[in-house]
């Protein structure tokens, strides 16, 4: 009895560690192909225009939102000061991001129409996502 107990708890801790492996490597996997590329893109608006770049640049991401390779992208506005905007993009392909994208017409016109509302061009940088860390779930 004493020897099928010892291998009984033998084989519930290879499997133990079998199953704990896996899910790492299952883990490591998803990470290892999550090749999303990340957009950080800064704004300032003309003194006194900040609702109309938000505005025009609402309109911009639903048009953006519909293209192939885009993932998501989160506007955020400046608490302290609401000239500055950022948007923080995902994309699933860089090479689309700086080619194609950049040529579609709905940006072009972007281009063109945030020069009543926008100081400038954008401050643009362009990142590859190492690891992702998630807070926890609320019970």
């Amino acid at each position: 009895m004493k020897k099928s107990g010892f291998i009984f708890a033998a084989l519930s801790l290879v499997a133990i560690l079998l199953i704990s492996w896996q899910t790492k490597k299952q883990v490591t996997t998803e990470m290892e192909g999550s090749d999303n590329h990340i957009v950080l893109v800064k704004y300032k608006a003309q003194s006194g225009k900040s609702g109309d770049a938000m505005a025009g640049l609402s309109r911009l991401i639903e048009a953006v939102s519909e293209e192939p390779h885009f993932v998501s992208i989160t506007l955020h506005l400046d608490p302290s000061d609401d000239s500055n905007i950022l948007l923080y993009e995902e994309w699933s392909d860089a090479s689309y991001y700086n080619g194609d994208h950049m040529k579609t017409i709905h940006l072009q016109n972007f281009m063109t129409e945030s020069r009543a509302y926008l100081s400038g061009p954008p401050e643009i940088s362009q990142w590859k996502t190492v690891r992702k860390f998630n807070g926890r779930q609320s019970r």
